[in-house]
């Protein structure tokens, strides 16, 4: 029996604590492969060179997470298409759903976008669901690293 693969798409987001914070959560769920995209900073530079605000953040799990880093996200999504991995925004949407409802059986991405635009419509229409975490107070959103902790739970019951 294949494993059951799951991911995350990291697409814009600009700080550095905040990637290193989902590096820490990715590797206590079990997270196969973290994918940095566009503007989102990597643990190592292009001469190798350790981004200090992620490794204080993610104390070690920058290195026990494998991860890559690509420019655009379109062909990474075709990609998971193609290998018929179930792809999930976690967004605020007129065609979100609650993220406790969403039962996750093959494969798996979960996309999160950068930390106050979120992700773009022409993303979200490329996805097979949009979750969101409800907010019953005052604020309309969470952290992303925050956000990110929620659902992965969640995902993995």
């Amino acid at each position: 029996m294949l494993k059951r693969q799951k991911y995350l798409v990291l697409y814009n987001i600009r700080s550095s604590y905040n990637v290193g914070a989902i590096f820490r959560t990715a590797d206590a769920v079990g997270i196969d492969k973290i994918f940095l995209v566009g503007v989102t900073p990597c643990p190592l530079d292009k001469f190798k060179r350790a981004n200090s605000k992620i490794s204080k953040s993610a104390l070690g799990a920058e290195v026990s997470v494998a991860w890559e880093y690509r420019k655009t996200i379109s062909p990474l999504l075709k990609k998971f298409k193609k290998d018929e991995v179930e792809i999930v925004a976690l967004e605020q949407s007129p065609d979100s759903i609650d993220y406790k409802k969403i039962k996750l059986t093959g494969s798996w991405v979960l996309i999160l976008g950068e930390e106050t635009k979120g992700l773009e419509d022409n993303i979200l229409k490329q996805c097979d669901v949009v979750a969101e975490i409800p907010m019953v107070g005052a604020k309309e959103s969470l952290n992303v690293s925050v956000a990110t902790g929620v659902a992965l739970f969640e995902f993995i019951k």
